[in-house]
């Protein structure tokens, strides 16, 4: 059995991937924090799920289930190299990490705290104890100011808007410098608005969803006039099971150093877009919600937010060339089956 550790396993992304990779016969180790971010208890009831007993939990110790759980922080080199020396994993999935754009302008300490020290001890311990990938999650937010639509990852990204955006910018040349000086394979992964059931509660469709079905006003930011390209999750952790066994090699024929290309290098190094190809108009996706629902939202229309962009569209042509596939998951059996799982849970 193939061997992974998948960091941020509580959280949305990360507990999507562990059922997925127990379903398909990987050993999966799974750490977390869990901390209030956002509700934990949200982060409990996904590791329940995962038939972990969360009254037993205590730091740094294992607790099994459908996966193996620590709760542990990535800040904590030392029982984190403890734990890479003891598992001898062959995948390391990172997802860990501080999310939200709007929360950096407030705490932006937590992006280099969690974002960036986090990252450098789990690529120390890929050095000191070598794995065949390091995949990790990058960001769409690493587009920025860019305007030049859609994104594409043989684009520059040097002009972040928030902090958030900038450490996972940093992730990606961190990545690159561990790859080129210690042989890392390494694959970054820049996710566009990825939603779905259990989805985080800070994130705009669990914002919605919450005030439609409670009947409560909620903000829609640059007056409706935005578009994403959502991706829906299942998408998502197919495309990082497909990407897991398929490391980049050194010495890549299709670098020119002379020209080069963002996403890739001649170290084992590179870069894709993981998104739906196919933006939606925010109030299109409002609506889908109040149809999902079967109750017209009661929307209050905002100024633009600092930090946000007014679209995003992702070329995912090079990952559909790389694993032959690509995310195409409609929004309306998305938001569906997102709000099914809310009014379950809630």
């Amino acid at each position: 059995m193939p061997k992974i550790l998948i960091t941020g396993a509580a959280g949305f992304i990360g507990f999507h991937l562990s059922k997925l990779l127990v379903k398909n016969g990987y050993d999966v180790v799974g750490i977390d924090i869990i901390n209030d971010y956002y509700d934990p208890n949200l982060k409990h009831a996904r590791l329940e799920n995962l038939k972990i007993n969360t009254s037993h939990i205590e730091y740094n110790k294992p607790i099994d289930g459908d996966i193996r759980f620590i709760k542990l922080d990535l800040q904590d080199l030392e029982n984190l190299k403890k734990l890479f020396k003891k598992e001898k994993f062959d995948y390391v999935m990172n997802l860990a990490a501080q999310a939200g754009v709007r929360y950096s302008l407030i705490n932006p300490h937590s992006y280099v705290d969690n974002n960036i020290t986090g990252f450098l001890n789990i690529l120390e311990c890929c050095r000191a104890y070598p794995v065949k990938h390091l995949v990790f999650a990058s960001s769409s937010s690493v587009y920025g100011l860019s305007e030049e639509i859609p994104f594409s990852v043989h684009s520059h990204t040097d002009h972040p808007l928030a902090m958030y955006a900038a450490s996972k910018k940093a992730n990606e040349m961190m990545a690159h410098s561990y790859a080129h000086l210690f042989n890392i394979p390494a694959t970054g992964l820049r996710f566009f608005t990825v939603y779905g059931p259990w989805g985080r509660p800070d994130m705009a469709l669990a914002i919605f969803t919450k005030a439609i079905v409670e009947d409560k006003p909620f903000e829609v930011f640059n007056y409706g006039k935005m578009s994403r390209d959502f991706t829906y999750v299942d998408d998502i952790v197919e495309s990082i099971k497909r990407l897991l066994p398929l490391a980049p090699k050194p010495n890549n024929p299709n670098f020119d150093a002379k020209h080069p290309n963002p996403a890739m290098s001649s170290a084992p190094y590179q870069i894709f877009n993981i998104g739906n190809n196919s933006p939606v108009q925010l109030m299109d996706y409002v609506h889908a919600i109040e149809n999902a629902i079967g109750k017209k939202g009661k929307i209050v229309f905002k100024p633009m937010q600092p930090g946000d962009v007014a679209a995003t569209y992702a070329d995912v042509q090079s990952l559909y060339d790389y694993i032959d596939f690509k995310p195409s998951t409609p929004i309306e059996f998305g938001i569906k089956a997102f709000v099914d799982k809310y009014l379950e849970l809630n």
